[in-house]
């Protein structure tokens, strides 16, 4: 049996140029005394989070919600352990479901959405958040814009003279709309006879005294900047 061969001693390589460090140099020194304190940073800013109740980094902002969309509202927060996120609106508890999500899109954002837009959407939204060692919580408004629109013309009407004729519509729209009144194409000109006055969700033209030349075709309009509406009505007195 032949014996081994000696081991041979190994040789370390030289490092490729450019990839040594000298510890003495000032700049190395100077970029691991930066490293060092990013970390404690970094560590100091964990224990603060852990050991802290929930914070609110960054707030939430009002948005404005077009009828039929949809609008999302995000809060940056600061929180460990793992928070209790409540959503509500004028005070009553949103329940995540098809018509408000909650959403967490990473470890410090959490959002709500609000789908199919819609007038009764309009409010003041807030989020509570809870853990062990406290709650905050914040506000916002979504504001809704719905284009106006008459959801229910106003009806065709025969009157007897001398009576007093109405005519109502049910009106919407967000901003408010500008509502107006007009006979045969021309506008109307009030008086304490003839007149019509605007509600928050109506329009109501008034003829006192209704005689034979009040009759013809009605037109009710309303108008805002996302849109307008008409509808028509036939008087008759006889």
């Amino acid at each position: 049996m032949s014996k081994a061969a000696p081991a041979k001693k190994r040789v370390a390589a030289a490092p490729p140029p450019g990839c040594t460090l000298d510890i003495k140099d000032p700049q190395v020194q100077r970029a691991a005394i930066r490293i060092q304190a990013s970390y404690r940073g970094h560590r100091s800013r964990k224990e603060l989070r852990e050991k802290g109740p929930p914070r609110v980094l960054e707030p939430l902002k009002d948005v404005v919600l077009i009828e039929g969309s949809a609008a999302k509202l995000t809060c940056r927060i600061s929180a460990f352990p793992d928070p209790f996120i409540r959503w509500s609106k004028d005070g009553k508890e949103l329940r995540d479901g098809p018509k408000y999500r909650y959403v967490f899109e990473d470890p410090d954002v959490v959002a709500l959405v609000v789908r199919d837009g819609e007038l009764a959407d309009l409010g003041q939204y807030s989020i509570n958040v809870t853990n062990p060692f406290g709650q905050c919580s914040d506000s916002a408004r979504i504001l809704v814009e719905v284009p106006a629109k008459i959801q229910k013309g106003p009806s065709n009407t025969k009157a007897r003279k001398g009576t007093t004729v109405t005519l109502t519509a049910e009106i919407m729209g967000e901003p408010a709309p500008d509502v107006g009144w007009t006979k045969d194409g021309e506008d109307i000109d009030e008086d304490d006879r003839l007149f019509f006055e605007i509600g928050s969700t109506t329009t109501t033209l008034t003829i006192r005294r209704a005689t034979p030349e009040d009759s013809g075709k009605y037109e009710v309009y309303v108008e805002n900047s996302l849109g307008m509406d008409q509808s028509f009505a036939r008087v008759d007195v006889a």
